[in-house]
């Protein structure tokens, strides 16, 4: 069984302006870490998400899951009027 952890450092980095070096540059790792991190090839650590979380300054659960996001502007989960 393959455990997944789903996150938005993409979109965090795209809301923010920041490329994938200059994140990896910030946390000191590989800047292909980063794109191994967004594609969901590789799990970070504890430390590392923790770090992530402090550097974009939200909780760690806005960037990181175990079941995948909802899309943005999905609203199948909403309730009709």
């Amino acid at each position: 069984m393959s455990e997944v952890v789903y996150n938005r450092i993409a979109m965090l980095r795209a809301e923010r302006g920041i490329s994938r070096r200059e994140l990896a540059d910030a946390l000191g790792v590989h800047y292909q870490t980063i794109g191994y991190l967004e594609r969901g090839e590789y799990s970070p650590s504890l430390y590392l998400a923790l770090r992530i979380a402090k550097f974009f300054e939200v909780a760690v659960e806005i960037i990181f899951s175990t079941a995948p996001f909802p899309r943005i502007g999905d609203t199948s989960s909403e309730r009709s009027a």
